[in-house]
């Protein structure tokens, strides 16, 4: 049973409106994947204000830390705006995105940005970091959680697979993946690309627990996040239905946003309809 009221719901939609604006204002400014940020926008917003991810921003290494691994680097616009949220950094940091010598790259670099766990971009390997991570705190006798964002392009790759299939091996059970499922990629449809479905079917087949949620829903993504860390003995998926470029009417209809901010003729636009979602 939730304990969630309609207050802190809305708390949460509130700074998801906000991170939205400051993808939109980056991505306008400098570059970078825009829609491929709104479509994670309420995932992000709910593993770190949801009372899913256990973090001191104070202390970015706290070795009992949960580890939020985003393997879909080139969200990193969002990555930033919520790392800044959470106090890792100031917002007045937003400002260097993808600025020279600034570490606040277009893709994330471990230990240039404080709360970014691992290099990412390089599609296809967040989840093999993940489980590395996992497999480490086993050793190391820590008790933290792992949560890996993938991208639904990405999991075309094998090193996904191979990743998936050594998780269940190990009875990887403080491992979640989570994947932004919005059924584009850069070049176009996935379904046409290298068709996923099916995908629920196929990470059971190798041994996962899987859920399916709608993405922007943001109080049944707490709800998941939170069931699936009763999971016992295999990694858990949440497998999150989105839409790309959710939030901006003309860019959830055009894909080719993927790696494009948006014109400035039509930020103003994009700014009223964000505000009125």
């Amino acid at each position: 049973m939730s304990t969630m009221t309609k207050t802190d719901v809305q708390a949460l939609k509130e700074r998801a409106r906000q991170f939205r604006f400051d993808v939109l204002d980056m991505t306008t400014k400098y570059g970078g994947h825009l829609s491929s940020c709104y479509s994670a926008v309420e995932i992000m917003t709910a593993v770190y204000f949801g009372g899913v991810l256990r973090y001191r921003s104070e202390q970015p290494h706290w070795p009992e830390r949960d580890r939020f691994i985003v393997s879909k680097g080139h969200a990193a616009p969002l990555m930033y705006a919520v790392l800044a949220e959470a106090g890792y950094f100031g917002r007045e940091k937003l400002a260097l995105f993808r600025q020279i010598g600034s570490p606040f790259h277009g893709h994330p670099i471990q230990d240039t940005v404080p709360g970014v766990e691992v290099t990412s971009g390089s599609l296809g390997q967040g989840l093999s970091f993940g489980l590395g991570h996992v497999l480490s705190g086993r050793l190391a006798n820590l008790d933290y959680r792992v949560y890996v964002l993938m991208g639904d392009g990405e999991c075309e790759e094998g090193q996904v697979w191979e990743a998936a299939m050594a998780a269940a091996h190990f009875k990887a059970d403080k491992l979640t993946g989570i994947v932004d499922y919005n059924k584009y990629q850069q070049n176009g449809p996935v379904s046409r690309e290298m068709a996923l479905e099916p995908f629920v079917e196929k990470w059971r087949a190798f041994g996962w627990h899987v859920e399916e949620v709608d993405g922007h829903d943001m109080q049944a993504v707490i709800e998941v996040l939170k069931a699936v860390q009763s999971i016992e003995g295999r990694p858990s998926v949440v497998i999150a239905h989105t839409v790309k470029g959710k939030g901006v009417s003309f860019v959830e209809s055009d894909y080719t946003y993927h790696g494009r901010g948006i014109a400035p003729e039509k930020v103003e636009q994009a700014r009223q309809e964000i505000q009125c979602s």
